[in-house]
């Protein structure tokens, strides 16, 4: 009988995170990674369909229900992106500003221009 090696390391299951995980890509972007995609659309996606359903158990037209749900799915997505990502560009300013603020205390500190600084803020 002749001696069989065996590879222990090909026995061992891969791990899921090891895989990259990858999203939707449209047109070369990851939309997992774009701010407010995921929140807007899903508020999009559940208000139109619960809108559309409704519209249908009202007037029993599937047509016009589908029209109304898409149309207010439309609505909630763009009333919703608009005003989120103007918060995130807003926020995003303010926190450049806060690094580079940030990168001047550190320069100044235990320099004459701090002490200088502290006593404009304690006065004022």
């Amino acid at each position: 009988m002749a001696n069989k090696k065996v590879d222990f390391d090909s026995l061992v299951p891969i791990e899921p995170d090891s895989a990259p995980n990858k999203g939707i890509v449209l047109f070369g972007k990851d939309l997992s990674q774009i701010p407010c995609f995921r929140n807007s659309f899903l508020y999009g996606i559940s208000i139109g369909i619960g809108v559309g359903f409704l519209a249908f158990m009202k007037t029993s037209r599937p047509q016009l229900s589908s029209h109304i749900g898409f149309g207010t799915f439309c609505g909630t997505v763009f009333c919703y992106w608009f005003p989120c990502r103007y918060k995130w560009s807003k926020d995003e300013k303010e926190a450049e500003v806060l690094k580079r603020l940030m990168q001047q205390q550190v320069m100044y500190e235990g320099t004459e221009k701090e002490r200088e600084l502290d006593r404009k803020a304690e006065s004022a």
